[in-house]
């Protein structure tokens, strides 16, 4: 075959994935091999590659890859996440460009276009992922809302609903206005926000007297329905009993009684709203107090809100602020920071609320779950600092909100046969529901038509919990095959920002329907950030265009650029130089294969300088090699990518090559060439896994395969004894050449130019690479000597002293000349320095740091006049 001389990148990637997808290596079937199972966390359907993705999906495909390599049975499954809250809103708004309001929809005519736009949209960023060379089982490819998949999960909802473990209830919920829809306390994000306390007051009815009442959201007036004291405050003993009129509504509450109230905090007066706030509806319930809703579903005002009905809750505070001052109501404001709750989907501000709502309980559910981690280990997670992050929130956990408002969504199986909120049965099925409702109404001629399905959808998550298993049909088949062979997987990688949402749930889920862990190990990854530390987002225009990098820098070099800087768990500050660099090491590799492609091979005796060299070379390996392993074992595939990184630029490319490497136009001896080739392949097969697509491209370059012998399924180097000897021999080696190195390139010794060279052999060093030495030095003698060298140029290593007789190796002249040259700058820069030293009133004047840095160049001149004058005396 005809090597090109150029690495060309885009078309050896399309080549290489084409040639592994027609060959079927990403594809798996159980077999007698032993199982390596990963499941791709899903990407939402409405997603396009960001660097997030790039380093989780780089990460599972070096994991995935080196199984392969190992022998394993590899299966990588790829599937996408149906995103309720995310799809629904691109849905909605494409209905909007085209003037159609989802409100004049009916349920399945909504569903049409969602299916129409995930059909057009949704495979995006998988095909994207196959750019960058992940080898996932497309064959396998899942999406949670495959009708399987859907099936699963209703399945699961019916099972735990029959065992008590879901309920519904009308509880104070997070309410997402803009997506108008429930979300989980998991999915708010707690932003600190500077905002404002008011402090209003309100009239004792029936009196002249006023009570004063601070308020971060006076818009929320229109729903109180009470102001409770302590009823140790000595200072609102005779209100008790009596009533209060909240300013513009003029509605009447009563002044209530509860130690709630901190008598030190605020004004020591509370209102309270038990429509709009968790504690105040606590309050409420034991109080018995009204409860009045003000707001609609996208936070605008309703008929409660009087003039401000149908206006949003911002607006209204600013106008009623006004409105409050302009009336005498509103007593002072202050600056208040205040934690404010945020939708994690669509930012924005949580509006509790009260509603009808599905939830789980999840306190006996989780049990199994703390154990498998802090207890037993039997899931692992990686970084470990990650368990005291697990154990605060699994000790803690809540009540799941699994409902949400949406039509994009597993809906959930209840049906209402009766008038009431009660009157309801949970099925697998419409024809089930009707058997159920029969039963429970004692009605035989109950029909389909007479029961109501509820129309909320299943929080997404819900769905994703069962990951590890439905991909697998391990829900409605739970003794088939591929669930029995496949399962427990064993690593997830995945952002410690769904270490709750999705991580702890399926360790849930996989104890509760399997009595299994989901996976053995969780790899948790660090955040993507720029040199800055910011997070990588769109809005700060920080993010670049994952497609034009791998253009720029092949797939290769970015994998590798997104690995060099992201240790394990660690945020990744990303640098497009990584990427160069990783371009780089692969224009070291393939020069390095261009250089044993123009060698000519002999039939001639090794010499001993290449036979060394390449037992020297398998050692490094070797000891390497069981670098690489335990990096891999503790998921520092940073530290075991840079480990493989130095074995091949330092070692096999900067000398291995070099101390075998043929004299210009001179044959290399076919016993070197085939060894060096061997040693080439083991290279290539501990780089494949990070960059996939050179190193097949080499590896099938170097000899004609079949497809059975292709690289990404050949066999992982076997460990061997190591030599540790040769490596530390070479060490001092290393030391020595690099001497003889300075020492030419100082006095200008062409290395064409031969020299003597002797060494006295305090360290008493063996001579195993003498002859290495000396073909990388280009020594036409080497001589151990007992005494030091007259008139030699000299350096040491530890204490072996080493000498190159001048004579004949340099121009003395000229070397005396230079000298004198350097000689005399020295000197002329030393008078400047302590010319300006000697002036008093710079002393005086300048900085200390400055006078400090004077007074060193004072003296590394004189050292350095000092060095001259001994070099110019040796050669005079």
């Amino acid at each position: 075959m005809e090597i090109p001389s150029k690495y060309n990148a885009s078309s050896v990637e399309s080549k290489w994935y084409d040639y592994w997808m027609q060959n079927k290596y990403f594809h798996s079937k159980p077999d007698e091999r032993e199982p390596y199972t990963i499941v791709i966390p899903p990407p939402n359907v409405t997603g396009v590659l960001h660097m997030g993705h790039m380093l989780n999906n780089t990460i599972q495909d070096v994991l995935i890859r080196r199984a392969r390599l190992l022998g394993k049975n590899a299966c990588w499954v790829p599937g996408t996440d149906h995103a309720s809250i995310a799809t629904e809103a691109k849905v909605v708004a494409k209905l909007k460009e085209q003037g159609i309001d989802k409100n004049d929809l009916s349920r399945e005519e909504f569903l049409k276009y969602a299916w129409e736009w995930t059909d057009e949209y949704g495979g995006v960023i998988l095909e994207q992922l196959k750019k960058l060379g992940c080898s996932c089982d497309w064959d396998r490819t899942k999406f949670t809302m495959d009708d399987e998949m859907s099936e699963a999960v209703i399945k699961v909802f019916v099972d735990l609903y029959n065992k008590g473990l879901i309920y519904r209830g009308y509880r104070m919920v997070n309410w997402d206005p803009e997506a108008k829809t429930t979300l989980s306390d998991e999915e708010v994000i707690h932003v600190e926000q500077q905002g404002s306390l008011y402090y209003l007051e309100y009239k004792v009815e029936g009196s002249d007297e006023k009570l004063t009442i601070a308020t971060t959201r006076p818009e929320t007036i229109f729903g109180d329905t009470a102001i409770c004291i302590n009823p140790n405050d000595e200072r609102f003993t005779h209100l008790k009993g009596k009533k209060a009129i909240v300013p513009i509504c003029g509605r009447v509450i009563p002044i209530i009684e509860d130690d709630y109230v901190d008598v030190e905090f605020g004004t020591g007066c509370l209102k309270v709203t038990p429509a709009h706030d968790e504690n105040d509806k606590v309050l409420g319930d034991k109080h018995q107090l009204e409860v009045v809703d003000i707001f609609n579903d996208d936070a605008s005002l309703n008929s409660y809100g009087m003039h401000y009905e149908g206006q949003d809750r911002f607006v209204v505070r600013k106008a009623i602020v006004k409105e409050l001052k302009d009336a005498g109501v509103l007593v002072k404001t202050e600056t208040h920071l205040n934690k404010v709750g945020t939708s994690e989907r669509t930012k924005a501000v949580i509006e509790p609320r009260l509603s009808d709502q599905w939830f789980l309980k999840m306190e006996d559910l989780a049990k199994p779950a703390i154990d498998a981690v802090l207890k037993t280990g039997e899931v692992k997670l990686f970084p470990k600092k990650f368990e005291n992050t697990y154990r605060h929130w699994m000790e803690n956990i809540r009540d799941w909100n699994i409902s949400r408002q949406l039509l994009w969504g597993q809906q959930i199986p209840a049906y209402f046969y009766g008038d009431g909120k009660e009157d309801f049965v949970v099925a697998e099925s419409l024809e089930k529901a009707v058997e159920l409702a029969r039963e429970a109404t004692s009605n035989p001629s109950l029909k389909a038509e007479d029961l109501t399905q509820d129309t909320d959808a299943l929080d997404t998550w819900f769905s994703s919990w069962l990951w590890p298993m439905s991909v697998f049909d391990g829900i409605r088949n739970p003794e088939n095959e591929e669930i029995k062979y496949y399962y427990p997987t064993n690593d997830l990688v995945t952002g410690p920002d769904i270490l709750f949402f999705w991580v702890a749930r399926m360790i849930i889920a996989g104890y509760e329907y399997k009595d299994q862990r989901p996976f053995e190990n969780v790899y948790l990854t660090g955040l993507v950030r720029d040199k800055q530390r910011r997070k990588m987002s769109k809005s700060l225009g920080n993010s670049p265009d994952a497609l034009k990098l791998i253009e720029e820098y092949s797939a290769d070099g970015v994998r590798v650029g997104l690995l060099l800087s992201s240790a394990a768990g660690n945020d990744l500050m990303f640098d497009e130089a990584l990427c160069q660099q990783g371009k780089g090491f692969g224009n070291k590799i393939w020069n390095a294969f261009q250089l044993t492609n123009l060698w000519e091979v002999a039939d001639i005796e090794q010499p001993n300088s290449s036979k060394i060299a390449l037992e020297w070379y398998e050692a490094k390996f070797q000891k390497v090699l069981i670098d690489i392993e335990d990096h891999f074992s503790k998921y520092r595939l940073s530290d075991a990518l840079m480990a493989i990184y130095k074995l091949i630029y330092d070692d096999f490319c900067g000398w291995m090559l070099e101390m075998v490497k043929p004299a210009y136009k001179q044959p290399i001896d076919t016993t070197t060439y085939n060894k060096v080739m061997s040693i080439f392949e083991d290279n290539l097969k501990i780089v494949h896994p990070f960059m996939p697509f050179l190193t097949e491209d080499i590896w099938q370059y170097i000899k004609e395969r079949s497809p059975e012998e292709a690289l990404i399924v050949a066999k992982w180097p076997e460990a061997k004894p190591i030599n540790e000897n040769l490596i530390s021999e070479f060490d001092f080696a290393s030391d020595v050449i690099t001497g003889i190195r300075n020492i030419r390139k100082q006095k200008n010794i062409a290395f064409k130019d031969a020299i003597d060279f002797s060494v006295v052999n305090n360290e008493k060093v063996a001579n195993t690479f003498d002859d290495v030495i000396a073909k990388l030095g280009n020594l036409k003698s080497f001589e151990y000597v007992t005494e030091a060298v007259e008139g030699a140029l000299t350096y040491r290593v530890k204490s072996n002293e080493y000498f190159i007789p001048m004579e004949g190796s340099i121009d003395v002249e000229a070397e005396i000349k230079k000298l004198t040259e350097e000689l005399n700058y020295t000197e002329g820069f030393l008078k400047s320095v302590q010319k300006k030293l000697s002036n008093e009133r710079f002393v005086a004047g300048a900085p200390e740091q400055v006078v400090a840095s004077e007074k060193k160049k004072e003296a590394d001149a004189l050292a350095k006049i000092e060095t001259i004058k001994a070099s110019l005396a040796s050669l005079k």
